[in-house]
């Protein structure tokens, strides 16, 4: 058997899809009962995160095996396969296991370094035992994989590559400001009450806000995390748990809200966020209700520029001012427009926008609100150019300054995949929105820091150690079943000496006995410790298959080695738990 994993992620398919192909816990569950019910897999794990669905497999046939787990993949997502196929990636055995520990590292994560994918590991393995679908490979995979993550964390400074994605998108957020300094006295709705909500809250609640108010589907968990909040005593910060048929009412008092939950649908649509913008309290009027109505209501306004030039229905070829090349946002009424023409040129112009009429429907194509022409403005200034003589220079339109976009009221951080905040959430005035696709963007070209390089050297020293430990342990059962055949062989070789020999006394029978023993043992260990350094070797499966032949072992004696080790661990993972639970006494 080996490991395959077929998925996809940040770096092989773009948010949209990623979103669309998201696996809630029920799908996952599905998945993986489906993923060993099929023929090529006999065990199956899921790593499951906003960046990233992976389905992680041990399989007797690769090909099989890919089409296999690509199927159900797509069947779970519920994104055609053909569409699906193009951002899916595919790491077999030793590929695969290092894919896994750069995973695990936060070296494929999409800001480096970030700790947060260990719960996430821990969490998938948790699920894949629960559920029985784990054996023997996905155990060492996702156990190896957390001790490798932690390793990296302790031995280098990963952590300086980059941040958790809660702290790097609560720097996105505050715009270059310190998030210390932008978070100071600012009151928090956290929506959302698993590990990523959980450290969001503790994030903002070291960062300096005032309040956090938490809001879960389930109270008991809310109510929870606000309490572990409350009472640490590292920060001063007044936390309360709400229901979520609060979050509408909590949207006029937040300043901050971060969103993490597992909905299949949009928590917070762009209504809602406007509605909550416009009731907050304390807002000033101006800030909502001064812009274009429109951008409350979630819709995209039209630039408010200065007036854009009147378009003759009597044909353009009669205004001396090339209309076709005027960008959207210049004016021909003003100085600007018609410096540098002399003064017959001027004269015409004035004519023309006297004698014209406005087309509004082209007027609108070009981005503004049409408006009659001053031909008095253009006269005079016709008249101001006659004086001073000809300007034969013509020079282009003066670009008008688009007024600032007022400063933000309302921060939001969506951090779930699918989405949990309208998109559409950023077109609001006094609204700031940073999601996973934005977090993406920044985090493209973030600088590396020397120590990924050294965690990198980690990561092929693991990969070549666990190779090495899984191929010496597939051949374990095959020596182990060769032993057992040659002791069978060395108790019927006495059996029959004593039935040639019955006189024989019991000093010389175990004198005899353990002569043969002596024998059989230095005969088999050469070869078996030799054949166990060669099978550790990369390539060294077939080693296992050539034992069993030269020495005509039974495969069925050689699996019912496997399940009997199996089951012995097993079963000395039972005892640990009982001991550890015993030890802890009643909650």
């Amino acid at each position: 058997m080996s490991l395959l994993v077929v998925g996809l992620s940040h770096r092989s398919a773009p948010v949209s899809m990623l979103d669309r192909a998201s696996l809630s816990l029920d799908a996952q569950t599905k998945l993986l009962q489906d993923t060993v019910a099929a023929e090529p897999a006999t065990e199956a794990a899921v790593l499951a995160t906003c960046n990233r669905i992976e389905l992680y497999a041990d399989v007797d046939k690769f090909h099989a095996g890919v089409a296999e787990l690509s199927t159900l993949l797509a069947q779970h997502s519920g994104v055609g396969l053909e569409e699906l196929t193009p951002h899916l990636y595919v790491h077999y055995e030793d590929r695969a296991v290092h894919h896994m520990f750069s995973v695990a590292c936060g070296l494929d994560s999409m800001v480096v370094g970030e700790g947060q994918i260990l719960g996430q590991i821990k969490d998938s393995l948790a699920r894949a035992q629960g559920l029985h679908t784990a054996g023997r490979l996905m155990n060492d995979l996702f156990q190896q994989s957390l001790r490798v993550g932690k390793r990296a964390h302790s031995e280098t400074g990963i952590d300086r590559a980059g941040q958790s994605l809660v702290t790097f998108g609560l720097e996105q957020l505050a715009l270059g400001t310190p998030v210390t300094t932008w978070a100071q006295g600012k009151k928090a709705l956290v929506i959302g009450a698993g590990s990523m909500s959980s450290l969001a809250a503790a994030t903002l609640a070291r960062a300096g806000v005032a309040e956090i108010v938490i809001a879960n589907r389930t109270a008991d968990r809310a109510e929870r995390l606000a309490e572990i909040l409350t009472e640490d005593d590292g920060t001063d910060v007044m936390a309360r748990a709400v229901p979520m048929e609060s979050v509408p009412f909590e949207l006029t008092r937040a300043d901050v809200v971060v969103s993490c939950t597992g909905a299949t649908g949009l928590v917070l649509t762009a209504e809602a966020i406007a509605a909550g913008v416009e009731g907050r309290v304390g807002a000033q009027p101006e800030t909502v209700r001064g812009k274009a109505p429109e951008t409350v209501r979630g819709e995209v306004p039209e630039a408010r520029t200065a007036p854009l030039p009147p378009v003759s229905t009597g044909g353009d070829e009669d205004c001396p001012l090339d209309l076709a090349s005027v960008p959207p946002g210049f004016s021909v009424m003003g100085e600007a427009a018609v410096a540098g023409m002399d003064a017959a040129t001027l004269e015409q112009h004035a004519a023309w926008a006297a004698g014209g009429t406005v087309d509004r429907r082209r007027a609108a194509r070009r981005g503004g609100d049409a408006e009659r022409a001053d031909p008095e403005l253009i006269g005079a200034l016709a008249a101001t150019a006659a004086s001073v003589g000809r300007i034969p220079e013509r020079r282009r339109p003066e670009p008008v300054a688009e007024p600032p976009r007022p400063e933000p009221v309302l921060y939001l951080l969506d951090l779930a995949m699918p989405r949990d905040i309208d998109a559409a959430a950023h077109r609001l005035a006094g609204v700031r929105l940073v999601d996973i696709e934005k977090l993406a963007e920044a985090s493209a070209d973030a600088p590396m820091a020397a120590d990924v390089d050294q965690v990198r050297r980690i990561v092929s020293h693991e990969v070549a150690a666990f190779g090495a430990a899984q191929r010496a342990a597939h051949i374990t059962p095959t020596v182990v079943a060769l032993r057992t055949m040659a002791a069978d062989v060395v108790a019927g070789e006495i059996a029959r000496l004593e039935g040639r020999l019955p006189g024989l006394d019991d000093k010389h029978r175990a004198e005899i006995t353990q002569t043969v023993r002596r024998v059989v043992d230095k005969l088999l260990h050469a070869p078996t410790v030799r054949v166990k350094q060669l099978a550790a070797e990369p390539g060294g499966a077939g080693y296992a298959d050539a034992l069993r032949t030269l020495f005509d072992l039974d495969p069925e004696t050689v699996a019912s080695v496997s399940r009997a080790e199996e089951s012995t661990e097993k079963n000395a993972k039972i005892a640990a738990n009982a001991n550890i639970a015993e030890n802890r006494g009643p909650a």
